[in-house]
Order: C-alpha cells, then sequence, then structure tokens
C-alpha cells in the first residue's frame, strides 16, 4: 500500500520556510545541554572510547617525553663524548616515535569504528522518527532540509563526538604537561616564553566570538542548497515547460553563493586565526633563542636544555591550532546538534495513546460523529461533519476543489486527528487503536500513483513482501494490469525508473490498484484514482475498480461524476460542509449543488 494524501499548509512556502530556518538557527547560542545529549550516543561504545583514551593518552606522554630525551643525549652524552649512552637514548628515542606511531594508529581506528557506528545509529534514528511523524509534518517541512538534517547534520555531528572530543583531551593534556615540563627544566626561561599567551587568547576569544554566529551560517545556508536542489529538480517538469530554466538557474545560483559567501566568511576567520598562532610560535621560538642563547652563553643553562625549549615551544602552539579548529567543529556540530535534536524532539501530533490496542478484523463501518477539522490552528476546513458509511458501502465525495474531501479522507485513515468529534470504525474511536494496526486493513489508490524503486512485481507486493509470484500475478490480472506488464521489456521483473517515469500515469496506477487488490484491504480510500487518465485507461481502470471495490467500504473522492454514479452514497462538500447526501437519482432530481455540477460536466461532454 502506499498512503499519499497531502495538504498544503498556505503559510509554508519553501523559501520561506528556508528563510524562517536561516533566522532561527542565527539567533541561538551554544547550547550545552545539546551536547550533553549528544555524549549519550557514545555511551554504548565506551569500552572502544576507553581503549581509544588510554592511546591518546600514551601519545601525549610519548610525545612529551621525545624533546627530553633530545636533552638528555645533549647534555649527558654529546657533550661528555659517551658514544654508548648516546646509542641508547638514540634508540629509545627511535623507540617513542614508533610508539607514537601505533598509539596514534590504534586512536584513529578506534575512533573511527566508533564514528561510523554513531553515525548510523544517529540517521537510522532520524529515519524511524521521520517515518513516526505524521503526514501533517512533511506537508509542511521542505524535503531537501531534512534530507540536509540526516546526512550534513549528522556528519558533523559525528566528526565532533567521534575525533574532537578525544582529541580536545590529548591537546589539552600535552598543553598541560609542556608547561610542567617546561617550568620544572627553567621557570625563568618558561616565564618568557610564555609572554605571547596573553596575545594569544585575545586572538582565540575574537576568533570565538566570530566564528560562533559564522559556522552557524554555513548550517543555515547549506540546508537552503539542498533544499533549493530538491524543490527544482522535483519540478523539473514544470520548469522545462514553462522555459523558466534561467529564472531556477538564478534562485539557485543565488542560494549557492550565499553558502559560498558564508564559508568563506567561516575559513576566512580560521585563514586569519590559524596564520596569527604561527606567527606567535615563531615570535616564541625567536624568545627562546635569544634568552636561552644568551643564558647558555653566560652558562647559565645547558644547550640541551634550550633545544628541548624550542622543541617543546614548536609543541606547545600546534595543540593550540588542533584546539582552534576543534573549536570550529564544535561549533558547527552544535549547530548541527541543535537541529537535529529539534527534529528528533518534534512531537508527532498523531500517537498511539499508551493503553491503544490492535484493531480487530474490520467489519467496514465508519462514522464521523461531529467532526471538525483544522491544519495547525488555521482556519477550520471542516465543520461539523456527520456522515454514516455501512459495512461495504461505496461513498463518493464530490465538490469543488479545497471543498474538504480529501481532508475526510485523511481523517478515516488518520493521516491527521480531529479537532472536534470523533470517527469510529466499526464502533471503535480511531485513536483507541495502533496506527499501524488500523491502515494495516485500509488501503489507498492515489491521485498521483507513486512507484517505489525496484520490479514492478515488488510495488504490486509492496504491501505484502512475502507474497508469491503466482498471487502478484492474479492481482495485477484483477487489476488489468497484467497485460501491459507482460509487454515490458523484463515484464515482472522490469525495473521501475524513479518516480515511475519509464511508465506511463495510467500504467502506474493500475499497478497501484493491483498493490491495493493484493493488500485485500477492509477499507478502501481512492482519490480521484481516474482524475489525470485518458479515456481508454479510465475504462481499464474504472473495469478494475469495480472489482476491487466489490465487498468494500470504500470513500471515493472524484470530479468525474460519471465514474461514481452507481456509488451506495453520493456526498457533496461545500465549505467543510456535507451541503448534500443521496444517490445519483436522488440528488440530480433535487434540482441542488449535484445536479448543477453534473449538468455542467454532461455539457461539457457533449
Amino acid at each position: 500500500m502506499s498512503f499519499s494524501i497531502g495538504t498544503t499548509n498556505p503559510n509554508m512556502g519553501p523559501r520561506g520556510a528556508l528563510q524562517r530556518f536561516g533566522e532561527d538557527t542565527e539567533k541561538q547560542s551554544i547550547n550545552w545541554h545539546v551536547g550533553l545529549r549528544l555524549l549519550a550516543y557514545l555511551r554504548p561504545h565506551w569500552q572502544r572510547m576507553s581503549l581509544a583514551f588510554i592511546c591518546m593518552l600514551a601519545t601525549s606522554g610519548l610525545t612529551l617525553l621525545t624533546p627530553y630525551l633530545i636533552k638528555v643525549a645533549i647534555d649527558q652524552h654529546i657533550t661528555q663524548g659517551d658514544i654508548a649512552g648516546l646509542n641508547q637514548v638514540a634508540l629509545l628515542t627511535a623507540l617513542a616515535f614508533a610508539g607514537i606511531y601505533v598509539t596514534s594508529w590504534g586512536q584513529r581506528y578506534l575512533l573511527s569504528w566508533v564514528g561510523q557506528r554513531v553515525l548510523a545509529t544517529l540517521r537510522a534514528q532520524l529515519f524511524r522518527h521521520l517515518q513516526a511523524l505524521p503526514l501533517g509534518y512533511h506537508d509542511t517541512h521542505i524535503v531537501g532540509v531534512t534530507i540536509s538534517r540526516v546526512i550534513n547534520d549528522v556528519a558533523v555531528i559525528n566528526e565532533l563526538l567521534s575525533q574532537g572530543l578525544i582529541q580536545l583531551v590529548g591537546d589539552l593534556l600535552v598543553l598541560l604537561g609542556i608547561i610542567i615540563v617546561m617550568i620544572s627544566m627553567s621557570p625563568k626561561l618558561a616565564l618568557y616564553s610564555f609572554a605571547v599567551l596573553p596575545l594569544m587568547v585575545l586572538a582565540t576569544l575574537l576568533f570565538a566570538r566570530r566564528a560562533q554566529v559564522a559556522f552557524r551560517d554555513t548550517r543555515a545556508k547549506i540546508a537552503t542548497v539542498v533544499g533549493d536542489l530538491a524543490e527544482n529538480i522535483s519540478g523539473m517538469r514544470v520548469i522545462q515547460a514553462f522555459a523558466q530554466e534561467g529564472a531556477s538557474r538564478e534562485r539557485f545560483e543565488e542560494a549557492n553563493r550565499a553558502n559560498r559567501d558564508a564559508n568563506v566568511e567561516a575559513m576566512s576567520l580560521s585563514f586569519v586565526f590559524l596564520p596569527a598562532v604561527d606567527f606567535l610560535g615563531m615570535l616564541a621560538t625567536a624568545v627562546v633563542l635569544w634568552f636561552g642563547g644568551r643564558a647558555v652563553i653566560q652558562e647559565g643553562l645547558t644547550l640541551g636544555v634550550v633545544v628541548a625549549f624550542l622543541a617543546y615551544v614548536t609543541r606547545f602552539f600546534q595543540p593550540i591550532q588542533e584546539l582552534s579548529q576543534i573549536y570550529t567543529t564544535l561549533q558547527a556540530a552544535m549547530a548541527g546538534g541543535e537541529q537535529v535534536l529539534r527534529l528528533l524532539d518534534t512531537t508527532p501530533e498523531v500517537a498511539d495513546a499508551p493503553d491503544a490496542q490492535e484493531m480487530p478484523p474490520i467489519v467496514g463501518k465508519v462514522e464521523l460523529q461531529h467532526v471538525s477539522f483544522s491544519y495547525r490552528g488555521d482556519t477550520r476546513v471542516l465543520h461539523d461533519i456527520d456522515l454514516t458509511i455501512a459495512p461495504g458501502q461505496t461513498v463518493a465525495l464530490v465538490g469543488p476543489t479545497g471543498a474538504g474531501k480529501s481532508s475526510i479522507a485523511n481523517l478515516v485513515a488518520r493521516f491527521y486527528e480531529v479537532t472536534e468529534g470523533a470517527v469510529l470504525i466499526d464502533g471503535l474511536d480511531v485513536r483507541s487503536v495502533t496506527q499501524q494496526s488500523l491502515r494495516r486493513q485500509m488501503g489507498l489508490v492515489p491521485q498521483d500513483p507513486f512507484l517505489f524503486s525496484g520490479t514492478v512485481a515488488d510495488n504490486v507486493r509492496f504491501g505484502r513482501p512475502e507474497t508469491a509470484v503466482a498471487d502478484v500475478i492474479a492481482a495485477a490480472k484483477l487489476a488489468n494490469a497484467h497485460e501491459f506488464i507482460t509487454a515490458l521489456p523484463d515484464g515482472y521483473e522490469t525495473e521501475i525508473l524513479e518516480g515511475g517515469v519509464n511508465l506511463s500515469i495510467g500504467q502506474r496506477q493500475l499497478v497501484c490498484i493491483a498493490r491495493a487488490v493484493l493488500a485485500d484491504p477492509r477499507i478502501l480510500i481512492l482519490d480521484e484514482a481516474t482524475a489525470s487518465v485518458d479515456t481508454v485507461t479510465e475504462t481499464l481502470i474504472q473495469e478494475a475498480l469495480d472489482r476491487l471495490l466489490a465487498g468494500r467500504t470504500s470513500v471515493v473522492i472524484a470530479h468525474r461524476l460519471s465514474t461514481i454514479r452507481n456509488a451506495d452514497l453520493i456526498c457533496v462538500v461545500e465549505n467543510g460542509r456535507i451541503i448534500e447526501q443521496g444517490t445519483h437519482e436522488q440528488l440530480v432530481a433535487q434540482g441542488g449543488v449535484y445536479h448543477s455540477l453534473y449538468e455542467r460536466q454532461f455539457v461539457e461532454i457533449k
């Protein structure tokens, strides 16, 4: 089965939504509560994270050890002419570098292993949540922005969780260790070396303040690009039909330029900050060389101490550079994390009650009792609807576009919750049963037939994946689809291209009918199933639908009144109210709205 009845909220345009998204993103500040929630995704992998942490400690310790070994080699062996001692220190230094290689490799491997699993877990959780959200959410949110949440934002979150945190701790430990070692070797020279730190703190604060805004802006702009791209690809037929390639290209290029400029601005901050760190590092090196060299000449320090200081100063500013890069990752991850968690925290407007029960086998009685409905608190689209559909009865809903016909069908399938009143099936309020147990016994043939990637047979058995081929063929025959399917290059194993473009609209509709036949629903919703097909295909579809409707409770939404003349009950919907109901003959005899609609179509046909 494929449920795709949709409603568009007039207040939610694609560009307006993207603009509001960008504004919301820019206004938010760092939220450490978000960070703590994201850390929870590392909890299942604490053992490997612990091993990675141990590897990081070993790497940091060996990194601190190697310059000290150089000092020992110079002061205790080279200056003394001790070849044997020099050989030992050289061997220890080589072993230290080998240890750094092994522990660094282990750390990176473990973090990559954890990172890929966190990535998969978070994306799977988002996908499950998106499936749980009702149609109301998907109707009012842009597909491209949602995709950006699942792909781009999750990727930067993973980068922080799996790589940045361990590296952050490691860099801080190296910095602290260098400070301790330098002070222990020569407090006076260490103070000279640290004279540049106030400048470093000032540069870091300036960078951090601007980076926070800049990197949040990049998350908003990339979501805009993805959203605009998805919208244009989906609407390519309309764009080409109205020769608006230039206009759509200009709009995309505008979004693309905005994304480029946002990233250039963010990167420019790093490109200014990192050379500043390099400059301060070279300045500190010059300070050590000047004051340390003078101290050696005056025999206040040994040459080994000065050489070790030069090595430590170089390594001191390397972690600072890495910390600045981690900070940019933190900014991007926090911006993405806020949006991902906002999506995960979105409460489904349609949710199973805690005590919801399984829907028993449906007989087919449907009742709408004083039902009123509005989308997201907007103007009501349904007003005090009272309607009873007997088991096995076919009820047709007719009326002008926007009258509320699809809204009634949406409520029967519980794609939305009623604002007032209740929808009962076999006497049970649909809110008291689980959604899946309800919809497993319902079927939909939409106006715009949707086929998934896969074979024709896969699409027919979509509602019942384990169905045998013979049953698939039987369903296709009942749906008048068998003849055209067998004429396809690979028959039932023909691959459906994206959007079903290798089949006509009528053929896609026949496959959807075969899908519904195989699902064997007790309640069936037909949403203008013949609205977009030619008269020959309409005849095939109508014959298939007559077989499908037999013995089932059916709600038929139709504009072509000729297709619903034999309905058991016809309801005329106007401005959210049922203003007339009866059989075709009764409504024509009344001379009311239905009579006018019928006469108008009859004249048009003539």
